[in-house]
């Protein structure tokens, strides 16, 4: 009777020739985890580049508080006489360069002529959308001295300033607001013989 041999057969490892010691697999470990550190390291500094360009831009333009227009639209002459003289105009308050609502207090603009005051116009207090302009349509009644519009100067022209000042307040977004006062400073000449207006200038 053939007598029995133990045979023993090489485990996984040895057919490889190479056994993967625990150092080495701790020191792959610590590198993935490194990979990953740096990896993460880059997404935040992305986001945070990305992030100080949008808060860059929205403070260059949709955050940047413009101050509101304040003028006089066209003017449509009523009637001009030796003491007095009538138009119809438009008092426009233009809000177009603000992301944000412009509340405003009441006011007055004040018509001048030789720096004397001729005439007042109230201003109720109101409030323009964002993006946007209000024109309010107003009749104005101003006394003048009659010398203005005497039979001398019936070819020439009649000067007149008007002055006015909002104050009130932008609300960017509903996250902000800020103080913005607008002033009116328009010259206004009208025609004696023709009875009409010559030009309107305002700064």
């Amino acid at each position: 009777m053939a007598e029995k041999t133990n045979q023993t057969y090489p485990s996984g490892s040895a057919n490889t020739g190479y056994t993967r010691s625990d150092g080495e697999s701790q020191l792959s470990s610590h590198e993935l985890k490194r990979k990953k550190r740096i990896k993460l390291a880059i997404y935040i500094a992305i986001f945070v580049v990305f992030q100080t360009i949008v808060i860059t831009i929205m403070s260059l333009t949709v955050l940047k508080v413009k101050t509101p227009k304040f003028r006089l639209g066209n003017i449509s002459v009523q009637s001009f006489e030796a003491t007095s003289l009538k138009f119809n105009t438009q008092i426009k308050i233009k809000n177009s360069a603000n992301w944000g609502s412009y509340k405003f207090k009441a006011s007055n603009v004040t018509f001048q002529h030789q720096g004397n005051i001729v005439g007042v116009l109230d201003i109720e207090k109101g409030k323009v959308g964002w993006l946007s302009t209000i024109k309010r349509d107003v009749n104005v009644n101003l006394s003048l001295n009659s010398s203005a519009i005497s039979g001398s100067n019936l070819g020439s022209e009649v000067m007149l300033n008007s002055v006015g000042r909002l104050e009130g307040k932008v609300a960017i977004m509903f996250i902000m607001k800020k103080k913005k006062a607008t002033n009116m400073n328009c010259t206004i000449a009208f025609a004696v013989k023709e009875q009409s207006v010559s030009s309107v200038h305002c700064k």
